[in-house]
């Protein structure tokens, strides 16, 4: 799985921007940010290397977002709240996994995740 995600308190390393293709280059199935095209092996592999750290950095910063958006949405004050089978429903999760989602975003939301792992969905 992905690094240590820097909490709140943390700073946060930026790895190498994620930069949208072209259309016509993403409509080619042998396209991939332009990795195609560089020849030198040590080249490659150092880009590589930052588009795979910055694709996990954005996992696990989404992963963060989807848990706090469902313990938003499990809130037992929100009039419209949702039960963790609705949130697993619309997420194509599990039911656990959808409790485990709130619990972890509640924690987020409370600023309170030290010690606390990454939750990972598979």
């Amino acid at each position: 799985m992905a690094e240590h995600t820097p909490r709140r308190n943390e700073p946060r390393l930026r790895p190498a921007p994620l930069l949208f293709e072209p259309a016509e280059a993403a409509g080619d199935p042998e396209h991939f940010f332009d990795l195609e095209s560089i020849d030198d092996p040590q080249a490659l592999l150092a880009r590589a290397t930052e588009l795979t750290q910055a694709f996990r950095a954005a996992a696990d910063r989404a992963v963060e977002f989807q848990a706090m958006a469902a313990a938003q949405l499990a809130d037992p004050r929100r009039f419209d709240r949702l039960t963790p089978a609705a949130i697993a429903e619309r997420a194509e999760w599990t039911e656990d996994y959808a409790k485990k989602m709130v619990e972890f975003g509640q924690d987020l939301l409370r600023g309170d995740v030290e010690g606390r792992g990454h939750v990972d969905p598979v």
